[in-house]
């Protein structure tokens, strides 16, 4: 019975490790390939298409084949330009060739209040969602977590180590 349940702790072991392996190449050596980025939704504006923190598989798109109703994700045209997957409302081209879009999160009440100007030859698009498998970022990044890492685990290594090196005197 004991050789059965250490089988069963050690296959359950090498199965977690394999999808952590695998998560970490999904999620941080996949994106580099420039075939698809992953994007966490930290935020409700989506809801309930992509909740907070489901995460986004983008693909790059040719700008021009953009169409309302994808959702794009984009750095907005204001001072933090900070990184935003919401839907496309609307997409017109200017006399210059580039394209300006509007955009507007699902939960949204009205239009973001600003028009993206797109020069780009390719933009990146919402081609799949993974909910809830980004809750553990947004879980690292709250004040628990750097509470955590450091101070804590530091003391808890800290005491380790002298129970270690108290035990061998």
């Amino acid at each position: 019975m004991v050789g059965l349940l250490d089988l069963i702790a050690h296959c359950t072991l090498l199965a977690a490790m394999l999808l952590g392996v695998l998560g970490f190449l999904f999620l941080g050596v996949g994106p580099r390939t420039g075939t698809y980025r992953t994007v966490t939704m930290l935020t409700g504006s989506m809801r309930p298409t992509y909740p907070v923190g489901s995460v986004l598989v983008d693909r790059p798109q040719p700008t021009s084949s953009l169409q309302v109703g994808q959702v794009l994700t984009y750095a907005i045209p204001t001072d933090d330009h900070r990184v935003v997957s919401h839907r496309v409302i609307s997409v017109k081209q200017d006399g210059e060739g580039a394209y300006l879009i509007r955009t507007k999160g699902d939960a949204n009440n009205g239009p973001d209040p600003w028009v993206a100007r797109v020069t780009d030859q390719r933009v990146w698009t919402a081609r799949g969602v993974i909910p809830h498998a980004g809750s553990l970022i947004l879980t690292l990044r709250g004040p628990h977590a750097k509470t955590l890492a450091l101070y804590v685990i530091p003391a808890i290594c800290a005491l380790w180590t002298l129970v270690g090196v108290w035990r061998r005197s």
